[in-house]
C-alpha cells in the first residue's frame, strides 16, 4: 500500500527552519566553517523530514537535481563571470578605468557617480554580477584613493547595479520572475517601473547629500599618486583597453545571449593582456581560471585587483548548488507552501498582499540561500491570491523581484551576498546599511499595495504559455 503523503505542521516547519538557522548562523560565526557545510547538511535534515511525510527518498533526490536545474543558467553566467574578471584585470581593463577615474571623478560627485555608471553597466548587460565584477571593483578602487569609507561605495555599487539589473529584459533574474508569474517579460517592466524610477531618485537624492560630506575634505593627494603611480608602472593604461568593454556591453545591448557574449569579453581580455600588458599567452590564459597575480607594493591594489578567475567562484558556484537543492527540497515538501497558507486569511488587501509576497520571498532567500530560490517559488505560492483579489500578475512579478532580488545580497550566506562581499571586498553586513535602493524600492512597493496605486486591479491578464503549462497540469 502506498504511503500518504502529508504537508508539513507548522511545529515540523517551525523545527526544521529552526534547525537551519542554527546552523547557518553557527558556522559562519562561531565554528568559522564554510556555509557550504551547512547547506549540505540542511539537505538530509530536509530529506528526513520528506520521508516522515511520505515522500521516497528517489523523489526527494529528483527533487534536488530539479530545483540545481532550474538555476543552472546562473551557474554558467557566474562561470563566464569569474573567467571575464580575471582576464580583464590581466588585460588592463579594469585597471585603466580605475586609473582615469581617479584622474576625472570628483569626490562630491563620486558616489552619485558610482551609482549611474554601475546602473547603466547593468542595464545594458543585464547581470549585476558582471557590473559589480567589472565596474564595481574600478568604483571600489577609485573610492579607495579618494578616501571614501567602502561600505558606502559598496552600497552605490550594488544599488547601481541591482537596479539596471531589474529594469533590464536581458537580465536572466528578470526574465524567469516575468516567466514564473506568467507574464511577459516587458510587461514586468512594466509593473516594476512605478517602483523602481522613483526608488532610484531616492536612492541618488541619499548619495549625492552624503556624497558632499566629502567634498569639504582634504583629499589625500598624495594616496591617489601613490595608487596611480602603482598603476602605471605595473600595467599599459590606455584608452585602448575600454575597447573590449564597449564590446561586450553593445553585444548585450542587442539582445545577444550572455554566457557566450561574456565568455567572449573573457577571451578578449586575454588577448589584450598579450597585446597590450607583455604577458606571454600561456600566462594570459591562466587567468582564465586563476585569479590574477600581483604584487605591486600597495595594499589595497594587490587586494582589488590579485582576483578573478573560474577558481574565484567555485565557493559561490557551490553555495548555489547547495542552496537550489534546499529550494528544490522545500518546494517538494512544501513548507514554505505551509507558511505563506498561514497568511491566506489574513491577506484580504493589497497592502497585506504585498508585505506577504515581499516577506515570503525573504524567507526564500533567507532558507534557500540562492536568489532563484524566491524567484521560482514565490509566484508559485501566492499566484492563487493575486487572482482571488483580481490584482495583475504584474504586481506579483514586481513585489516577487523586489523581494527576491533587492534583498539576497543582504543574507550573508546567500549565493549574491557571498560573491558580493567576495568580489568588492566588504564584508555583508558593513555594506548592507546603504543599500539603500533595496530599502526605497520595498517601502515603496509595500505602500504603493496600502494605497492601492499601481495594482490594475481587474486589468485582463495575457498569460504566458508557461502560466497555462502551470493551471493545466
Amino acid at each position: 500500500m502506498e504511503k500518504k503523503i502529508k504537508l508539513p505542521s507548522m511545529f515540523q516547519v517551525s523545527v526544521v527552519l529552526s534547525i537551519f538557522l542554527a546552523l547557518a548562523f553557527s558556522f559562519t560565526t562561531v565554528f568559522e566553517l564554510p556555509i557550504q557545510l551547512a547547506l549540505f547538511i540542511s539537505w538530509f535534515v530536509i530529506i528526513g523530514l520528506g520521508i516522515k511525510l511520505g515522500h521516497s527518498y528517489k523523489d526527494l533526490e529528483a527533487s534536488i537535481a530539479k530545483g540545481i536545474y532550474n538555476g543552472m543558467d546562473a551557474i554558467l553566467i557566474l562561470i563566464a563571470v569569474g573567467a571575464l574578471v580575471g582576464t580583464w584585470i590581466a588585460g588592463g581593463i579594469v585597471p585603466s578605468l580605475i586609473y582615469y577615474g581617479l584622474k576625472v571623478i570628483s569626490p562630491k560627485i563620486f558616489l552619485l557617480a558610482t551609482l549611474f555608471v554601475c546602473a547603466l553597466t547593468s542595464i545594458a548587460t543585464g547581470t549585476s554580477w558582471g557590473t559589480a565584477g567589472t565596474a564595481g571593483i574600478a568604483m571600489m578602487g577609485i573610492g579607495q584613493g579618494l578616501g571614501i569609507p567602502l561600505p558606502l561605495v559598496a552600497g552605490a555599487v550594488l544599488s547601481g547595479s541591482y537596479f539596471g539589473d531589474k529594469i533590464s529584459p536581458l537580465s536572466d533574474s528578470t526574465v524567469l520572475t516575468a516567466s514564473m508569474s506568467g507574464i511577459d517579460v516587458m510587461d514586468h517592466i512594466k509593473g516594476m517601473a512605478p517602483a523602481s524610477i522613483p526608488g532610484f531618485l531616492i536612492t541618488c537624492v541619499l548619495f549625492t547629500i552624503t556624497g558632499l560630506k566629502y567634498a569639504g575634505q582634504n583629499v589625500d593627494l598624495g594616496r591617489i599618486e601613490m595608487f596611480m603611480n602603482a598603476l602605471n608602472s605595473n600595467f599599459n593604461i590606455s584608452v585602448w583597453c575600454f575597447l573590449p568593454m564597449i564590446m561586450i556591453i553593445g553585444l548585450l545591448a542587442k539582445r545577444k545571449p550572455s554566457l557566450p557574449v561574456i565568455a567572449f569579453g573573457a577571451f578578449l581580455g586575454a588577448i589584450w593582456a598579450v597585446i597590450f600588458q607583455g604577458m606571454d599567452s600561456v600566462s594570459a590564459l591562466s587567468t582564465l581560471y586563476n585569479p590574477f597575480d600581483i604584487s605591486t607594493g600597495v595594499e589595497f591594489v594587490d587586494n582589488i585587483l590579485g582576483r578573478g578567475g573560474i577558481s574565484s567562484m567555485l565557493g559561490s558556484i557551490v553555495i548555489i548548488i547547495f542552496g537550489l537543492g534546499v529550494g528544490g527540497l522545500l518546494d517538494k515538501i512544501g513548507l514554505i507552501e505551509v507558511i505563506a497558507r498561514k497568511f491566506e486569511n489574513w491577506i484580504t488587501n493589497t497592502g497585506r498582499l504585498a508585505t506577504a509576497t515581499v516577506g515570503t520571498a525573504i524567507l526564500g532567500n533567507v532558507f534557500g540561500s540562492a536568489m532563484y530560490v524566491p524567484l521560482i517559488l514565490t509566484p508559485k505560492i501566492m499566484a492563487k491570491n493575486y487572482d482571488e483579489l483580481k490584482v495583475h500578475r504584474r504586481v506579483l512579478s514586481r513585489n516577487t523581484e523586489f523581494g527576491g532580488t533587492l534583498t539576497a545580497g543582504m543574507v550573508p550566506w546567500s549565493d549574491n551576498g557571498i560573491f558580493m562581499a567576495g568580489i568588492l571586498g566588504v564584508p555583508t553586513l558593513q555594506y548592507l546599511p546603504y543599500m539603500w535602493l533595496a530599502f526605497t524600492c520595498l517601502a515603496i512597493t509595500i505602500i504603493y499595495g496600502y494605497m492601492g496605486k499601481f495594482q490594475w486591479i481587474g486589468e485582463k491578464v495575457e498569460f504566458t504559455n508557461y502560466d497555462k503549462g502551470e493551471e493545466s497540469a
